[in-house]
């Protein structure tokens, strides 16, 4: 990233932060939606402009509001929770594009399987103390084992949206 983020370490604000997701489901009738209710993070922003870090997710407080799905969605069947209780999005590094786009590429584990991925987030803003950015991106499940699909139900990719708000940490 360019001198528009200040350089040191950051840490996530998870009252301020949400990671969702989207599925459509039903031979693409319903669509799905659930939050993760617990998020952390922290990255590093260093002198070199280059960036890392990660945003852990607590694979078993994903809620949709129908707590018998939640359930299932916490087993084996999909993010086995109990064996695999962190999803995590290691960051490798971050570039800031033209406007407010940043180039992020990192390492998404879900279920113990790691995949890389690339992804354009928006940096929403910036300051000396506060770094929030926005990012939406697709995922194949079934690329992390979740390939349960009853009867065809579901198909296509799950969408992954983010709004992470991030504060310098204190020296």
């Amino acid at each position: 990233m360019t001198a528009a983020v200040e350089t040191g370490t950051w840490q996530l604000d998870p009252t301020a932060s949400t990671v969702g997701l989207r599925h459509k489901t039903m031979w693409g009738l319903v669509t799905v939606k659930g939050t993760f209710t617990a998020v952390a993070g922290t990255g590093e922003v260093r002198p070199d402009g280059s960036a890392a870090g990660t945003v852990t997710l607590d694979a078993a407080s994903l809620d949709t509001k129908h707590a018998k799905r939640d359930t299932h969605l916490r087993s084996a069947d999909f993010f086995d929770a109990d064996n695999h209780p962190e999803i995590t999005f290691a960051v490798r590094g971050a570039d800031l594009l033209d406007g407010d786009g940043v180039r992020v590429t990192g390492q998404l584990t879900v279920r113990g399987i790691s995949r890389p991925v690339t992804l354009t987030a928006r940096l929403t803003g910036a300051s000396a103390d506060v770094l929030t950015l926005e990012a939406e991106f697709s995922v194949d499940r079934e690329q992390f084992g979740m390939g349960w699909n009853q009867l065809g139900m579901m198909r296509g990719l799950t969408t992954v949206t983010a709004g992470l708000r991030f504060t310098r940490a204190k020296a």
